[in-house]
C-alpha cells in the first residue's frame, strides 16, 4: 500500500476516534447522566491536565526505547479500554477519573501519529510541507464523519458512543502494528543526563525564537479552548428569545458548528503555499487575526439576519486553527534534530493543549462569571473580550518574535 495512503488512513483514524465522543460526550453527560455544568465543566479539564505530561511523556519514551508504531498501538489499546470503562459510569467523580485516564493514553497519539507521518515521509523522500496537509486534512475528515455517525445514530445522549470510539481505538491499534518500522533514533558517544532523561527537546526553549513560539503557541491554544467551550453554549442560549428560539442555528447547533471542521479541510491544504511563500510568522500572524475575526463575528452575529456573521465565524475558525496549529507542527519538524522528533512534538502539544487549554478554560470561568447577571450571559461583551485579547496577541507578536524566512529552506525538510 501506498505510504501516503497508510498515512491518511492513520491520520483519519486517530480522529475519528477522538470525533466518536468529543463533541457529544458535555450532551450525554447533562441529559442522561445529570451532571451538573460545574461537574462536566471539571471532566473536560482532563484533556488539558493530561496534556500538560503525557505527550512529552510518551514522546521521550518514542525518541528513547520503543519503536513508535508499537507504542501508538498500545497506548490506543489502553484507552480503548477507559472507553469500555467510562460507558458503566455513572458517578461524575468516577467519570472525572476515567475520563482523565482516557485522555492520558489518548492525547499523546496526536503528536506521536505527526511525528510517524514526519518519519515515513522524510524516509521516502517525500515533501513534507507539501505533503503533510494532504495527509492531515483526512484526520478532520475523520472527526467530521463520527460527530455525523453517532449524530445519525442517534447516540449524541447514549453510552454508544463509547463503544464507537472504543472500536474504532482498536483497530487503529491493529492498524498501527503494520506500519513501517520507526525505531527510537540512535546516538553515538557518552550520553549526558539531560539525553538519558528524554529532555533534549526542552533544550530548544533556550532559543530565543522558539522560546518565542511556544509562547505564543500556548496562547493560542487558549484561544482554541475558548471557542470549543463556549460556542455550543452562547448558539443554545439565543433558543431563550423568542424571536430566535425556531431558527435552525438554535434547533440544530451541531450542525452549524460542524462548518467550523469543514472549514478546517480546505484550508489546510493551502497551508504548504502560504508556509513556503511567506513563513511561519506570517502565517501565525494571520491565524491571530482570524481569531479576531472569530471572536468579533461571533459577538455582532445571531440566528437571525446576523446569521451569515455566524457561519462567516465558523468558516473562519478553520483558517485559524490551521494556520497555528498545522503550520506549528511542521515549523518544530524543521527546526528540530530527528532525535528528538517525538518530543518536540509532544512539548508543542504540552503548550497548546495542556497550558493553552487549562488558561482558556480558566479564563473563560472568569470573563463568562463577571458577565452573567441573573443567569443572563451578556454574549457581547464575552466575545468582544476575546477578540481584544486576540488582537493584543497579533500586535505583540510582529515585534518579538524574530525569525527570518528562508522559502528555500521550506522545500523538502530532510535531516
Amino acid at each position: 500500500m501506498d505510504i501516503k495512503l497508510r498515512l491518511k488512513i492513520l491520520s483519519f483514524l486517530e480522529f475519528f476516534i477522538w470525533g466518536s465522543y468529543l463533541t457529544s460526550l458535555g450532551t450525554y453527560m447533562f441529559v442522561s447522566l445529570k451532571f451538573s455544568g460545574p461537574e462536566i465543566g471539571s471532566i473536560f479539564t482532563t484533556l488539558g491536565i493530561s496534556s500538560l505530561f503525557m505527550p512529552a511523556l510518551i514522546g521521550i519514551i518514542a525518541d528513547k526505547y520503543v519503536n513508535s508504531e508499537k507504542l501508538l498501538a498500545v497506548i490506543h489499546s489502553i484507552s480503548a479500554l477507559f472507553l469500555i470503562w467510562a460507558s458503566t459510569v455513572q458517578d461524575s467523580s468516577m467519570m472525572f477519573w476515567i475520563m482523565l485516564l482516557v485522555a492520558m493514553f489518548y492525547m499523546p497519539t496526536i503528536a506521536l501519529v505527526n511525528s510517524i507521518s514526519y518519519n515515513l515521509l522524510n524516509r521516502n523522500n517525500l515533501d513534507v510541507i507539501k505533503d503533510f496537509p494532504a495527509i492531515r486534512v483526512w484526520g478532520t475528515i475523520g472527526f467530521i464523519v463520527a460527530m455525523w455517525v453517532v449524530d445519525l445514530l442517534g447516540w449524541i445522549v447514549s453510552k454508544n458512543q463509547f463503544y464507537v470510539g472504543a472500536f474504532s481505538g482498536f483497530l487503529m491499534a491493529i492498524f498501527s502494528f503494520f506500519l513501517p518500522a520507526c525505531p527510537p533514533a540512535k546516538s553515538a558517544g557518552q550520553k549526558s543526563w539531560v539525553s538519558i532523561l528524554g529532555l533534549d527537546a526542552f533544550v530548544l526553549m533556550k532559543q530565543p525564537k522558539m522560546l518565542i513560539f511556544f509562547v505564543f503557541s500556548m496562547l493560542l491554544g487558549a484561544a482554541l479552548q475558548i471557542t470549543n467551550m463556549l460556542g455550543q453554549d452562547f448558539l443554545g442560549d439565543f433558543g431563550k428569545i423568542d424571536q430566535y428560539k425556531d431558527a435552525f442555528a438554535v434547533q440544530h447547533t451541531g450542525i452549524l458548528m460542524s462548518i467550523s471542521q469543514i472549514s478546517e479541510t480546505v484550508f489546510i491544504l493551502v497551508i504548504p503555499f502560504f508556509l513556503i511563500r511567506y513563513g511561519i510568522k506570517k502565517v501565525m500572524l494571520l491565524s491571530m487575526i482570524a481569531w479576531v475575526l472569530r471572536f468579533g463575528l461571533f459577538a455582532f452575529g445571531n440566528p437571525g439576519n446576523g446569521l451569515i456573521l455566524l457561519i462567516l465565524s465558523m468558516v473562519i475558525y478553520g483558517f485559524a486553527f490551521d494556520f497555528f496549529n498545522i503550520s506549528g507542527s511542521l515549523f518544530v519538524e524543521k527546526e528540530t534534530d530527528d532525535k528528538i522528533r517525538s518530543s518536540a512534538q509532544g512539548l508543542f502539544m504540552m503548550m497548546t493543549n495542556g497550558f493553552g487549554s487549562i488558561i482558556g478554560a480558566l479564563a473563560c470561568g472568569y470573563i463568562v462569571e463577571i458577565n452573567t447577571v441573573d443567569g443572563t450571559k451578556d454574549w457581547y461583551s464575552i466575545w468582544m473580550t476575546f477578540a481584544a485579547y486576540a488582537l493584543i496577541l497579533a500586535v505583540t507578536f510582529p515585534f518579538v518574535f524574530k525569525y527570518k524566512h528562508d522559502p528555500a529552506s521550506m522545500g523538502k525538510i530532510a535531516h
